[in-house]
């Protein structure tokens, strides 16, 4: 019986195959469309045009150039958007007819034509605030937004958010190598500042509640152990106001893109949104275009969360190479020059870039105008 068995297991063992499904191979390079109009007259418009590609693929999505986009208005009035590279198009801010409908019409340069559905624009009430907690069992700070409407005419709401954040690395580098000389480095590199916009898609209703209210929704969880709150962190909040459709639109997206992974999640499907190939409607695109005002709220905090970073002790090296010298020297060394060595004027202290240049960390030394 034993043997029968472990003959079976050999059978149904030999018939697994692996099984690609044609949809993940597929690269049809549809079109993706994300943006929307803001009609709060105080920001730009921002338009991204990508192409789809199947999800094996490993590298960047393929951006769309050389396009022609414009807002319309019912009554008739246009908008031409430019185009500022990497596929991203601008509509300057202007004051618009809050009471109108409008559309988006895209022209690739393959010659296709896209054209969204009318929408009206909706209102966003304002955020009435942004706050935080430290949660001990998450060892992170939990952030949160507060926000109603006393009309109850919004209900369906997304936000987007941009973190910043400020940081140091374990040595200063005060020195360089210029001209075979060493010389004072002009800029200072071991503070930074990295930032980093939301990626998820984060939204709320208060379609089922008695009252239009959004009470302490969590955004944005950042761990302790990341550092971004040692010495200073701000996050800029901004909410939409959504329509029902929209809101449905990015919900399925969600249940899409960020829900799968396990037994009883939803299964994937095809999201596509309110804009059509005029031409022909079996050519797809993807994205919803909405209207909304723009509504921000920024925070700023100082908990001093995380510890100061630790590397490795510096060496000390010569300035100039010499016949002798088995070692570096700092005219040729890789490593980055902190200070003299005490009275020795012709040693110095260098370390990796890693414990002393800012910038391998993808941040910038340009500070903040908010900060």
């Amino acid at each position: 019986m034993k043997i029968g068995f472990f003959v079976l297991l050999l059978i149904v063992d030999s018939c697994v195959e692996p099984f690609s499904p044609p949809e993940t191979n597929s690269d049809e390079g549809y079109l993706v469309i994300d943006g929307f109009l803001n009609v709060g007259g105080t920001d730009s418009t921002r338009i991204e045009l990508r192409r789809t590609q199947n999800v094996n693929a490993n590298t960047m999505p393929v951006i769309e150039t050389g396009a022609q986009l414009a807002v319309e208005e019912e009554n008739g009035e246009t908008f031409a958007l430019t185009e500022k590279g990497s596929g991203l198009y601008i509509l300057a801010p202007r004051q618009y007819n809050r009471a109108g409908k409008y559309r988006l019409r895209v022209k690739t340069k393959d010659g296709q034509e896209y054209l969204s559905e009318y929408v009206a624009v909706s209102i966003t009430p304002a955020i009435d605030s942004v706050t935080y907690k430290v949660d001990p069992v998450l060892d992170a700070a939990v952030f949160y937004v507060n926000t109603h409407d006393s009309q109850s005419k919004t209900q369906f709401y997304r936000w987007k958010f941009e973190e910043t954040w400020e940081y140091e690395m374990a040595y200063y580098s005060a020195l360089m190598v210029r001209n075979d000389s060493v010389v004072i480095r002009p800029e200072n590199i071991n503070k930074c500042w990295g930032s980093m916009r939301s990626g998820s898609i984060l939204l709320g209703s208060t379609i089922k509640l008695s009252a239009d209210v959004i009470k302490d929704l969590p955004l944005n969880r950042v761990p302790i152990s990341t550092n971004k709150l040692y010495i200073k962190y701000s996050i800029l909040v901004k909410q939409y106001g959504l329509s029902r459709q929209a809101f449905e639109y990015w919900t399925d997206l969600a249940k899409t893109t960020q829900g799968t992974g396990s037994l009883f999640d939803v299964l994937p499907s095809q999201v596509t949104g309110n804009i059509r190939n005029t031409a022909d409607p079996r050519i797809l695109a993807f994205g919803y275009f909405s209207a909304a005002t723009e509504e921000t709220r920024r925070l700023t905090v100082s908990p001093r969360l995380g510890m100061f970073p630790r590397c490795t002790e510096p060496d000390t090296i010569p300035i100039r190479c010499s016949a002798r010298d088995a070692d570096e020297c700092a005219l040729n060394t890789t490593k980055l020059l902190l200070t003299y060595w005490g009275p020795r004027s012709d040693s110095v202290l260098v370390a990796a870039e890693s414990c002393t240049d800012c910038r391998v960390l993808g941040g910038t030394t340009q500070r903040p105008s908010y900060w």
